[in-house]
């Protein structure tokens, strides 16, 4: 053999030692044959489910503490696929798949992601199960708070006991982690994904299957809360079902994940294309002056009253229904109380629900008409993220003098937390931490009686010298009605010519007897207001009609009537300002009642009561678009904002003159800026009162 020819053979053995060394560092000798591709498919998605579904075990309980939410959780997540055909549960298991896939590519090693991927989930699941359990609340995004500055608040989620759901859950993670180490013992390839001899390859094919299920993941969660978005089309068309005022409810129906990341970033506002440090100065500096004026003629400070808001469920005059001929009078009581002060009917938002965003409106000034179609519920939305929250209550100074009654689960729509956050001391619920002293029910209502309400915060009311903020929010006449008054004389018939269908009648039948015992309660509550030596002034107001009167929904014709509920503004003898009626009262929406109890008390107003005095002149009322349909949760109604003038007549926004259009123009302005934009109010003295 020639030297070159022995030459030539030496080194074709030494690339061909080279090349088995390289393959063996990629791919080391192992007694068992490596798994194949499908075989890590079925793996993945097997452990991609079991996460899916220790985050629904999470958040699934047998409470009965809010029981109108009934949701179906367990094996109905997944089973509604063939029984309802709704796949929210394949979303969750898309999305958790996503940050699986990503994890996959990180380290590069099947067995690694997969115990991460489950040791995420479980421990999730955990702390939901004692959020729940404690608060009855699902985890939302303003919980992740905790996981900086305030991580011992996660104290705050473990009760007493929890040492059997810790032990339940290592032992499962302990069991999936034994599972996945055998499998990974009988793996020829050790779980390793990308095998390549090619680092380069190896590491750019990683990096890309990294950031494409991240960046798919991350777009869903910035999208899925804005309407219309791809993301928002793809949740709504895979069966989500938005469940905004129970977050826990919300978790079960669609999945932690899905109801989750809804809330992650919800399109707020557009932002005005002027908005500006110095445009709102300017703003603040217009109605500042407009303040000044309309002081100088009033001799009364807001704060040296009490006020009472009653937000009274459901409240409102059932003879106003088109189509319904009733057998006498629900609310005499209050119809002669409205005849004697400052009353009219407000505009609702809502038809059979949406009680929170009316709420929202009354304790902010902020109208829902200014909102993105996205924002559906600021209290679930909005307020948990919100870096500045001011409310009404906050002009009666200290929390100590604001007070919240609400007789029913402290954790719907995440009132609780937000009571807090608004800057009220207490908040008096069934389920605590503050408990709501009476309780008693009315033969066989499930709920608290109005009554019950009344004498509770009566109490907070007559306790010490401090004028104060007092917030109620009654339940006596939610839905539904069943027959649960004793000797209802209480009639109704249709006028239509169409007899009503039973169960419409029943229902009508058993609220008009509540509205009458609100009715009665009511008085009796101003009565007792009266007997004090201290000004009270009480603003009363029906959230939105019941969601019962399914013959008059049918017409389109009737939606102003079925979204027009009845309010009152009313003072006791120690105000001074008992039996004053002001004008432009006739017709109103909740975010002008502040201003308007400070007219009817001829209170002195900050530059913000000016302002919402101003536009309360110009528009009576004003609420998105109305339809006659229970609310639902995945967008505000399409159209232009319903704007009422002073009788109660919709305008046209193209027809308003330009000083109204200026104070709209700087409405969207104030409302930006403290809720989406830099809050560059917060440094001035626009919510100052003089």
């Amino acid at each position: 053999m020639s030297e070159n020819t022995s030459n030539t053979t030496s080194k074709f053995r030494w690339r061909l030692w080279e090349n088995r060394a390289e393959a063996d560092e990629v791919t080391p000798k192992h007694p068992h044959k490596p798994f194949p591709g499908w075989l890590y498919g079925v793996l993945f998605l097997v452990f991609d489910i079991i996460a899916v579904a220790a985050l629904e075990v999470g958040v699934s309980s047998s409470s009965t503490r809010v029981q109108l939410s009934s949701p179906t959780v367990g094996f109905g997540f997944v089973s509604k696929m063939w029984t309802d055909g709704n796949f929210v549960f394949l979303l969750n298991v898309i999305l958790v798949g996503l940050l699986y896939l990503a994890l996959l590519m990180l380290f590069n090693r099947f067995g690694t992601a997969s115990i991460v991927i489950l040791a995420a989930g479980i421990f999730v699941a955990a702390i939901e199960h004692f959020k729940v359990e404690i608060r009855y609340e699902a985890i939302l995004p303003a919980d992740l708070g905790f996981l900086g500055t305030n991580t011992g608040n996660m104290l705050t989620f473990i009760p007493a006991g929890a040492h059997v759901t810790i032990l339940v859950a290592l032992g499962a993670f302990i069991a999936l982690v034994a599972l996945i180490l055998v499998l990974r013992h009988f793996d020829g390839r050790q779980g390793r994904m990308i095998r390549t001899g090619n680092m380069g390859l190896n590491f750019a094919s990683r990096l890309i299957l990294l950031l494409l299920p991240l960046l798919a993941f991350s777009l869903y969660c910035m999208q899925v809360s804005t309407t219309d978005s791809w993301a928002n089309k793809l949740s709504l068309g895979m069966g989500d079902k938005p469940s905004m005022w129970d977050s826990v409810y919300d978790a079960q129906r669609n999945g932690p994940l899905v109801a989750f990341t809804r809330q992650v970033n919800p399109k707020i506002m557009d932002k005005p294309g002027d908005y500006s440090e110095q445009t709102m100065k300017e703003v603040a500096a217009r109605y500042e002056q407009e303040a000044k004026r309309i002081n100088a003629s009033r001799a009364n400070n807001l704060n040296d009253s009490t006020v009472v808001y009653v937000l009274s469920e459901s409240f409102s005059d059932p003879s106003r229904v088109p189509g319904l001929k009733v057998n006498k009078d629900s609310m005499p009581n209050i119809r002669k109380i409205k005849e004697n002060t400052t009353s009219g009917l407000m505009l609702s938002s809502g038809y059979g629900g949406g009680t929170a965003n009316l709420e929202y409106m009354g304790l902010t000034g902020l109208s829902m008409a200014n909102f993105d179609s996205s924002l559906t519920s600021p209290y679930q939305q909005l307020v948990p993220g919100a870096h500045w929250a001011p409310t009404i209550n906050q002009m009666w100074g200290a929390p100590a003098n604001s007070l919240g009654y609400h007789p029913y689960e402290s954790s719907m729509y995440s009132r609780a937390t937000n009571y807090k956050k608004l800057g009220f001391s207490h908040f008096y619920t069934l389920t605590g931490p503050d408990v709501i002293k009476y309780q008693d029910k009315i033969d066989d209502s499930p709920y608290v009686s109005d009554k019950s309400s009344y004498d509770s915060a009566l109490e907070g009311i007559k306790d010490g010298t401090a004028n104060k903020f007092i917030q109620i929010i009654t339940m006596q006449n939610h839905m539904p009605y069943h027959e649960w008054y004793k000797d209802n004389d209480f009639t109704v018939e249709s006028t239509t010519g169409t007899p009503l269908e039973k169960d419409e009648q029943e229902s009508i039948e058993t609220y008009q007897k509540g509205a009458s015992i609100t009715d009665q309660a009511t008085k009796e509550f101003l009565d007792e207001l009266d007997k004090l030596d201290k000004p009270v002034t009480v603003v009363f107001y029906g959230d939105h009609l019941p969601g019962i009167y399914s013959s008059a929904s049918q017409d389109d014709g009737n939606s102003l009537a079925l979204h027009l509920t009845d309010y009152f503004i009313w003072s006791n003898k120690a105000s001074g300002t008992q039996g004053v009626k002001t004008d432009d009262a006739a017709y109103s929406s909740p975010n002008f009642f502040v201003a308007q109890a400070a007219e009817h008390m001829d209170a002195k107003v900050s530059p913000y009561l000016a302002f919402l005095t101003e536009m309360h002149a110009k528009i009576a009322a004003m609420e998105p678009p109305v339809v006659n349909q229970i609310q639902g949760w995945e967008r505000i109604p399409e159209g232009q904002s319903i704007y009422l003038d002073q009788d109660g007549e919709p305008m046209s926004a193209e027809d308003f003159d330009e000083e109204t259009k200026q104070l709209l123009a700087d409405y969207k302005l104030i409302q930006y800026d403290i809720t989406a934009g830099k809050n560059y109010l917060k440094n001035t003295d626009f919510m100052t009162l003089p």
